[in-house]
């Protein structure tokens, strides 16, 4: 994994898809912690890594590790604040007019299967909130690229977390009608519906849901400067992009 920035308090790595964070019993070995805990020997003896968030294991992009339990604390609340930023680039069905916009929809797991998130119609809370419906959740988006191909469009979205919800983004837009390619639990196989056969190949072959965690910027905690990451989009995401003549992103 490429180390993206670094420094005495914080690193920040670029996790490929299909790479677990943290184990679990599905996955125990191979993750993101395993190799943090290997690069940390060579680190001061108090130092110990920290992961700050999660990706998903079929999401690619920027995790934060904290090189300190403090240090993992100061870059929450940092992380946590309205001047931070994440951006995620998503390749979707369904042509999205709208340039800009926002979705507002409360999460809450799926009573039916915990590992899952569900939305609700209604939303408009503080984004902190808890209510009946569930988290308040809010996730901002920007129309980088759109294409029509026959009988559904796909489209590239720059994608800003508000808040940080689990499967937050792929359950906002599919709740909006735009499901992100590839996504194995909240997609739909609408590459059944495109006629250009090359098209509808590439988009049934890609291997993982097309997200990625593309930049991230707050004010360091100790420093106090802002840090501003970038992830290099992977080949794999590339490639779909070209294949499928979506505009490059800017």
């Amino acid at each position: 994994m490429d180390v993206l920035y670094e420094d005495d308090h914080l690193l920040a790595i670029d996790k490929p898809a299909g790479v677990v964070v943290h184990p679990t019993y599905k996955n125990k070995t191979g993750t993101v912690l395993d190799a943090l805990l290997v690069a940390a020997q060579g680190w001061p003896p108090e130092a110990r890594p920290s992961i700050v968030g999660r990706l998903d294991k079929l999401t690619s992009g920027i995790v934060v590790v904290a090189k300190s339990a403090a240090m993992h604390a100061a870059l929450q609340r940092a992380m946590a604040s309205s001047e931070s930023e994440k951006d995620y680039l998503a390749v979707v069905y369904g042509r999205v007019d709208e340039q800009r916009g926002a979705i507002d929809l409360p999460l809450r797991h799926d009573p039916r299967d915990r590992r899952m998130m569900v939305a609700s119609s209604s939303g408009g809370g503080a984004p902190r909130a808890l209510t009946n419906a569930g988290q308040t959740s809010l996730t901002r988006f920007e129309r980088l690229a759109t294409v029509d191909a026959p009988d559904t469009g796909l489209s590239l979205l720059r994608v800003r977390l508000v808040t940080g919800r689990r499967h937050q983004i792929r359950v906002h837009l599919s709740a909006r009608g735009w499901p992100i390619v590839g996504d194995p639990q909240y997609g739909e196989p609408r590459w059944s519906q495109i006629v250009d056969p090359t098209l509808a190949a590439v988009l049934q072959a890609f291997p993982r849901q097309a997200l990625h965690a593309w930049r991230t910027a707050f004010t360091h905690p100790v420093t106090r400067e802002r840090l501003a990451i970038e992830a290099p989009v992977p080949r794999d995401l590339e490639d779909l992009l070209a294949a499928s003549g979506l505009a490059r992103y800017g």
